[in-house]
């Protein structure tokens, strides 16, 4: 499910308009309960057939129609989709990592689905400013590549997998390493697939595996 705000500037009594960016943050409730949040634009994943708030704090700015305007937003939406079946999960053994440590985690990825075929992307990702480096020797893994090339630089708080082999009732394993300094740092998974149809249309998706938590070490 993604939450995104389109607006279109331009100036009253004007027939120009012009683009315009919009940012901030988005929270949906279900029941009055808080279901998810996040940054705009966003989404999270599809919570099934039921009535939504969804309220957002939007800024939208022009440069060229001289618009600056900051405000609440709310609509309430019916969603009548069921929820698909789950194809692909992803599972770790640790849910813990330590500051001022290394910590080896063992991702699994699972796919159910009799449909479709072996192939998937698997994404690990720290966070960027805590100086994290997230490793592994699985060949089919990187650190992705930054800047234009001819640059070698790397993203050494993510890792970037391609995996093949994924069938049911045959999972794919991933070993990787967490090295994480004095300032914590969390490492979100995130899996993404497609459902090949022959040479037409295709049809997939992206899912969230498990948030490692970090905690930092006990002085005794």
């Amino acid at each position: 499910m993604t939450v995104s705000a389109a607006a279109t500037c331009g100036r009253v009594g004007e027939s120009v308009r012009y683009a315009c960016g919009t940012s901030g943050s988005w929270t949906v409730r279900r029941a009055g309960k808080h279901l998810a949040a996040g940054p705009l634009p966003g989404g999270t994943e599809y919570p099934g057939p039921a009535a939504y708030r969804v309220s957002g704090a939007v800024h939208v700015r022009s440069a060229p129609a001289g618009i600056d305007l900051s405000g609440p937003v709310h609509a309430t939406l019916t969603l009548v989709e069921p929820k698909p079946v789950p194809t692909h999960r992803i599972g770790v053994d640790r849910r813990v990592v330590r500051a001022n440590a290394t910590t080896t985690l063992t991702y699994t990825v699972s796919r159910d689905s009799e449909q479709g075929d072996g192939s998937a992307r698997l994404g690990l990702i720290g966070d960027e400013t805590s100086g994290v480096e997230v490793t592994t020797r699985d060949p089919r893994c990187i650190n992705p590549l930054v800047g234009r090339y001819p640059s070698t630089a790397r993203n050494m708080y993510a890792v970037d997998c391609t995996l093949t082999d994924l069938q049911p009732g045959h999972p794919s394993t991933v070993v990787v390493r967490v090295s994480v300094r004095k300032t914590c740092s969390t490492v979100v998974s995130k899996l993404g697939y497609w459902m090949p149809q022959g040479r037409g249309s295709t049809a997939g998706g992206m899912i969230t595996g498990p948030t490692v938590t970090c905690e930092r070490s006990r002085v005794l």
